[in-house]
Order: structure tokens, then sequence, then C-alpha cells
């Protein structure tokens, strides 16, 4: 029962966190090569590239491409000021994707022919500045290429809250056009592409492919080497999982073996008659095999149902909570994969009986005229 609540709760806490990530970032990056700069910043505008373009679409695993460009700036109400990293999208965007992070309002609306005047704010960002849907923020951008100073007004159409706290203190999102209007970029200058692919497992796979068919001043990264810290933190919960493994495979092989070792004493004389009468020793050893056999099976049965009951009533009534700021997430996410669960109970069972047959063995030590005179 431990192990199958473990597995799956790691399995779906990996899984809700990552896709997190992959829903704000996309899976692989695509973007020019900037020596000594951070990937995570304002990008040097670049053409959108047909060739590159088509290099992405034929690559196999690809499922989606958009665009998008990021901008440092600051955002003031009442005379309360918050930095932020502008991120622009267009209109192409698949907004299906933050939709279900959005907790109020709605999602941008593309209407105006210059640029969409709306923004989307985090919860934190807009708690701090006492921001509400349908009001109006002030927006600051520095730039220093040109060394201007600009201003905005901004309507705040929607508050989105991915419980990720590099996200949420972070950024907010508008209209790519903004971007290009205050960098004086052309119509089609974006910062980069994001690319989401059918199978996240095979990303760096797919990434290592692409980046030898991208031309010499292109890169492609998977968003695990643009957040290093949030997977390499992910990937610590698998050796949780393998301790708890490990331990829980120590203690029933503990006890099973020392519940047959109080079976075979509690039972000394009759295995002294059943010699005298001649029964050889692997005849008795089944004997004891059967019954420690029947209990391995029965617990591994009792186990496997009520694991699975928490399981479904976690992912039913989520009573397991979390702290959010912590684990970004609020309650604990299950996800059972059938195959693993199988496995952990042919395993255990392996296992089990493997360390059944030790004690057995000390059926061989028994001399029947001394165990009868015992009794």
């Amino acid at each position: 029962m431990t192990m199958i609540i473990t597995l799956s709760f790691v399995n779906g806490f990996q899984q809700t966190v990552s896709q997190k990530v992959f829903s704000f970032w996309g899976h692989i990056r695509v973007q020019h090569y900037e020596e000594g700069k951070v990937l995570v910043a304002e990008e040097s505008p670049i053409l959108k590239n047909d060739t590159v373009e088509a290099i992405i679409k034929q690559q196999k695993g690809i499922a989606q491409i958009q665009v998008f460009a990021t901008k440092s700036a600051v955002l003031e109400k009442n005379k309360e000021i918050e930095g932020i990293l502008f991120k622009g999208v267009d209109p192409a965007y698949d907004s299906l994707r933050l939709k279900q992070f959005i907790k109020e309002g709605r999602w941008l609306q593309f209407n105006d022919s210059n640029y969409n005047k709306e923004i989307i704010v985090s919860a934190p960002i807009a708690n701090s500045l006492k921001l509400h849907v349908s009001d109006t923020v002030r927006i600051t951008f520095i730039s220093q290429d040109l060394g201007k100073i600009t201003y905005r007004k901004l309507l705040v159409v929607g508050i989105y809250k991915t419980g990720i706290e590099e996200y949420d203190k972070l950024f907010a999102i508008g209209d790519i056009r903004l971007i290009r209007r205050i960098n004086d970029w052309q119509p089609n200058e974006i910062g980069g592409y994001e690319l989401f692919v059918n199978d996240y497992t095979k990303m760096d796979t797919i990434n290592a492919q692409l980046w030898d068919k991208l031309p010499n001043i292109w890169i492609s990264k998977t968003i695990r080497d643009v957040y290093p810290n949030i997977f390499d933190w992910l990937n610590i919960q698998d050796v949780n999982r393998n301790v708890i493994f490990i331990v829980m495979a120590i203690v029933a092989v503990i006890n099973l073996i020392t519940c047959l070792l109080i079976l075979v004493l509690e039972r000394t004389s009759m295995v002294g008659i059943l010699k005298a009468i001649g029964a050889n020793d692997w005849n008795i050893q089944k004997i004891f095999l059967y019954h420690a056999s029947f209990i391995t099976i029965t617990g591994i049965g009792i186990g496997l149902i009520l694991g699975l009951l928490v399981c479904f009533l976690q992912q039913q009534f989520g009573f397991i909570r979390l702290d959010e700021t912590n684990y970004y997430v609020s309650t604990a996410p299950i996800q059972i994969i059938w195959w693993q669960i199988a496995a952990i109970c042919v395993s255990t069972t392996l296992v089990c009986f493997v360390s059944l047959i030790l004690p057995t063995f000390l059926v061989k030590n028994i001399n029947p005229v001394k165990s009868i005179q015992f009794r």
C-alpha cells in the first residue's frame, strides 16, 4: 500500500509540475545564440525565418510552434511598483494551455490593429499592487539600447496563478506587437520560437536532432536547460521514492522471515513426526511455504486494494493538502500507471517468496527423535 501510494504520488507530482512549466514555455526554445546571455532575458530581435520554421515543422515529433518575445518592465498602481518580465504573444498563440491557470477574468483579445492594450498579471503581483480585473495599470519600459523610457496604460483583463513562484512573481502576458513598438522592431521580428512536442519524454532526443539541423547562429534548448533548478528538484523525488521502496522491502523481508521462523519453531514436534513417518525435507518445506505464501498474497492483495482506494479518494476529494509555495501544487496530485502497479505486486511477490525459502532450510536441521522427545 505504501509503495503504491508513493509511486502514484511521485508520478502525479512530477507530471503536474512539469506540465505547468511546459504549458508556460513549451518543451523546446529556439532562438539566436547570444554568448554570455542567460536564456530567460530580453532577446535580441530576429526575423521570422521561413527556413528555420520549415526545419522545425519537418522535425518528427514536433506538435506545435509559436512565437514569443520578452521585455523587462515596471508596473505601477497607486504609487506602488513591481518589476516584471513582460511576455509578448501573438494571436496564433495557443491560449488553451494557459487558460487553465487564469483564476479571474479572460484571455487577451487581439482586436486592435496597432497592438492589444490588455495585460494578464499573476495573482502575487495583483495582490502586491491591489489590482483587480478591469483595473488600469501603468507599465514602464526602459530601453537601454535606445536610451529612452516609455509609458503605457494597459487594462488588466485576467489574473493567473500557476503556483510556480519563479513565474508568478515575474511574468505578465501581453501583446508581442507592444514589444515591437517599444523596441522599434520590424513587424516580422520576434524573440524566438516555443515548440511543443507530442511526447515530452522524447524532447531531449528531438532537441538534439533539431540542434544539428538548425543554421549555425540558431540554437535550441529544452526547457530543462532553461529551468534546471525545477527539474533537478523533481528528479530528487525519484531518490525519495527509491529510498522508501528499499526501506519497505527490507521491512517486508524481515517480517516474513521472522514470521516463517516462528511457524517452523512452533511446529518443531510436527516436523519430527512427519520425518518419522517418512516425509522428506522438501515436502515439509512446501507445507510451510504454502502457509507463508498465503499470508504474503493476502497481504499484497489487501495492500493493493487499500493503496488504490487511497489514490482514488485523493483524486476525487484531494484531502491531502500541500503548501503551494513550497511544492507548486495545493493538493497532492495522483497519477496511476497500471503497469507500474502490476510490477510492484509481481516484484513484491517474487522478493517475498525468495525470502520465505530461506527459513524453511531450518527444517533440515530438525532431528526427529529429539523433536518428538521435546514434545
